[in-house]
């Protein structure tokens, strides 16, 4: 962890995932300036935001694939060049069609890097420094999802919506000069035989289908999407268990600690996409504040993983993952049940910042310990598939909390703009996102072994 070589790992990842997490956050800043430059329709700017996260969503576990096979840091680096075209092609679009199309390449170079920038990491670091260096990702990595409203008002404000997208190329620039310099090669060199492409095809047919279906649910193409999903989903496992390299292999599920890992992220990663969600709108509909001061008052949360995720990395690698793993989601749920107080007559130190905070401690000390040990549950030479499936169910879980939890709670149309209704909304989804917390938290107390990190080295 010492080394320049791990110094540099643990840099070109950062700044890779942190490239893509920035990239997730102004864009939404700068929507509606979008939508006005650009004559564009309301659908046209929900595609110009979830284009780009079906396309990642979906293609994910096939990026994971290709690193295992191919090289790890040879596609991340693929993965951050196609990244960045994507970025210049956004920066230049002169159409909300172009946009569109350019933003779903741009979820493509995701796909590539994402996995690769974790399986990097459990590559290249002895297993005794993985969790301390996936902490110190997790850490760092949040800045970027952090400063992603600041740096979008400002270039909205004082430039232009383009520079949102053109100033990824500089970052880009200097992920590719670090990770080709100083990150050594990894892969699985157990692959042989023929290439799997039954399993990529389907696995996106099925993600994106689901995906697609849930979150259009409206839409007339809903029902055919869910069943294409469905079908796709069922013929994946067909596939797989019958190739023999196959680009998921199944045998990662027998582990108990692998699946229940991925179940637990699928339970905190959707409350934690629907808690940011929600608390972002109440914020600006029923308490009156600014896009920009709904974005400041997160800043705790992003504090705390700055400042303890490595920290919790670095506990989970002396006591074990499972209280870790226990006890963070369940102070998560307390955090979240505290912002409950957010309403009308709102004081941001006696009813915002107390949950956010106790959110952001929370989530601290959960991150780095379930990364790990999903990772550590896998064997090294799956190390990209295993960051792919669990990068792929931590994107689903938020997508789907934010398209069903709406719904789910009696909020439609444009209710986001009514603080009655809105406000009504809010305190039901927050109370199922705690639910949804506790479970988590259950889960890994029931399901997590103590010693799944120790095994691992």
């Amino acid at each position: 962890m010492g080394t320049p070589t791990g110094r540099a790992v643990v840099a070109a990842a950062t700044l890779g995932t942190g490239m893509t997490l920035l990239d997730t956050t102004v864009v939404n800043v700068a929507l509606r300036t979008i939508g006005r430059d650009l004559g564009a329709t309301l659908s046209e700017l929900q595609w110009i935001t979830n284009g780009y996260l079906l396309s990642l969503a979906s293609l994910i576990l096939f990026g994971g694939w290709l690193g295992d096979r191919f090289g790890r840091r040879r596609v991340f680096v693929f993965g951050t060049v196609a990244f960045a075209a994507a970025s210049l092609l956004c920066g230049l679009a002169p159409t909300p069609v172009v946009l569109i199309v350019a933003r779903i390449l741009q979820g493509l170079g995701a796909a590539l890097l994402t996995p690769g920038s974790l399986a990097m990491m459990q590559g290249a670091f002895r297993p005794a420094d993985r969790p301390r260096a996936i902490g110190a990702w997790s850490g760092l990595a949040a800045i970027a999802a952090a400063v992603g409203p600041f740096v979008g008002g400002i270039l909205v404000d004082y430039a232009s919506w383009r520079w949102i997208f053109l100033i990824n190329l500089p970052i880009a620039a200097i992920t590719i000069w670090i990770a080709v310099r100083w990150v050594p090669e990894s892969q699985d060199r157990a692959h042989c035989g023929r290439v799997d492409i039954a399993g990529p095809v389907l696995a996106s047919l099925a993600l994106a289908g689901i995906t697609y279906g849930l979150i259009q649910w409206s839409d007339p193409l809903a029902p055919p999407a869910l069943v294409v999903g469905i079908a796709a989903s069922i013929a994946f496992v067909v596939a797989e268990s019958r190739h023999p390299d196959p680009m998921l292999p199944l045998g990662l599920f027998a582990s108990r600690t692998f699946s229940s890992a991925n179940v637990m992220t699928l339970l905190v990663y959707a409350a934690l996409g629907a808690v940011t969600f929600f608390v972002v709108l109440q914020l600006q509909t029923v308490s009156g504040y600014t896009a920009l001061a709904a974005g400041v008052a997160l800043l705790p949360l992003t504090i705390c993983m700055v400042f303890l995720a490595s920290r919790g990395g670095a506990l989970g690698a002396r006591i074990g993952p499972r209280i870790p793993m226990t006890l963070g989601p369940i102070v998560m749920g307390a955090g979240t049940m505290l912002m409950l107080a957010i309403g009308d007559d709102v004081d941001y130190w006696r009813d915002v910042l107390p949950g956010v905070t106790v959110f952001g401690l929370g989530l601290a000390l959960m991150v780095a310990p379930l990364t790990a040990t999903v990772l550590a549950a896998a064997p090294d030479r799956n190390a990209g598939v295993a960051s792919g499936v669990s990068n792929a169910v931590a994107r689903i879980g938020s997508l789907l909390a934010v398209a069903v939890l709406p719904v789910a709670v009696g909020l439609s149309g444009v209710d986001y703009a009514d603080p009655v209704a809105f406000d009504a909304g809010y305190r039901s989804a927050m109370i199922a996102c705690a639910g949804m917390l506790v479970l988590g938290g259950l889960v890994s107390w029931f399901t997590i072994r103590n010693d799944v990190l120790e095994a691992a080295a």
